[in-house]
């Protein structure tokens, strides 16, 4: 599913237009974003939560030469499934 497909199904379930939809869609991904970006956490009780991951920098190795490589320090993104949504995606 993609971003048009997912507005589309949320317009059907919610009886919003889709413009309405596309405004929502946009507004929560931007949320989740500014959120991460202040390093906080956002938890949808019974979907997950996102958070944000560093890693420090280490040593690593190149697997086809075996030669040490320095990975340096670096922030990502990370969610977490909560249980409701991990059983329901089992359930499958």
């Amino acid at each position: 599913m993609n971003k048009s497909e997912l507005i589309t199904s949320v317009s059907e379930k919610s009886g919003v237009n889709k413009k309405d939809s596309t405004a929502v869609l946009e507004a929560l991904i931007e949320s989740i974003t500014e959120a991460l970006k202040a390093k906080d956490k956002v938890a949808l009780v019974g979907f997950g939560t996102f958070e944000i991951q560093e890693r420090e920098a280490r040593v690593g190795r190149n697997p086809k030469t075996g030669e040490e490589i320095k990975i340096p320090a670096s922030i990502s993104p990370k969610f977490k499934p909560g249980k409701p949504f991990k059983d329901a995606v089992a359930s499958v």
